[in-house]
């Protein structure tokens, strides 16, 4: 079995995987090795995975309607609703 040195690790780094390794009853050997096993088994190729604007541009023109653009907008402007709340001020 290879053995593994780490060095140039701050203290409060170091601190925080301490912490996260008795509070998971680890070593921090053992609580380095699991996440370092946990990353890895992550989806390797990052193409596969959406970002939000290709999210968001599958949902483009998924919306559709008879209505015209001036027709949309119209209809948006006769159902708002004015706040009232703030009617006084602050």
């Amino acid at each position: 079995m290879a053995n593994l040195q780490i060095k140039g690790i701050d203290d409060d780094f170091y601190k925080q995987i301490k912490e996260l390794a008795v509070a998971e009853n680890r070593s921090v050997s053992q609580q380095i090795l699991y996440l370092t096993r946990r990353y890895l088994a992550l989806p390797k190729d990052p193409r596969n995975t959406r970002t939000g604007a290709e999210v968001l541009l599958e949902l483009a023109g998924s919306w559709s309607s008879k209505a015209s653009a001036d027709e949309i907008i119209v209809n948006l402007r006769l159902n708002r609703k004015n706040a009232v709340r703030l009617k006084d001020g602050f």
